[in-house]
């Protein structure tokens, strides 16, 4: 079974699609495998954090989502972190954990 994700991991997620061209929220949500309401709850927070911008298409009043420079750089950041600790090294910590939460003592 998989763990479930952090809400940073959700919000990097989010970013990367954007970043990578989905930027309606219907595609961003299936990108990031989230529900609708979880979905607008990151997408504002994120709006708020300055790590997105909505636009409007005036045409047929669509909101597009945009990232930000500091978007950007927040998940190069995040990429670069992850480059240098790779998740294989250190999943056996979080195994381990888990395992010792469990057990009675």
């Amino acid at each position: 079974m998989s763990r479930r994700r952090s809400r940073l991991e959700i919000m990097l997620d989010i970013l990367s699609a954007i970043k990578g061209g989905m930027d309606k929220p219907t595609r961003i949500m299936y990108a990031s495998n989230l529900s609708w309401k979880p979905t607008q709850k990151v997408l504002s927070n994120l709006m708020e954090q300055g790590l997105l911008e909505m636009r409007i298409t005036p045409r047929l009043s669509r909101k597009r989502y945009i990232i930000t420079e500091k978007g950007i750089d927040v998940l190069d950041y995040f990429e670069k972190a992850n480059e240098v600790l790779p998740k294989e090294e250190y999943a056996d910590l979080y195994s381990a954990h888990a395992v010792r939460v469990r057990s009675p003592r």
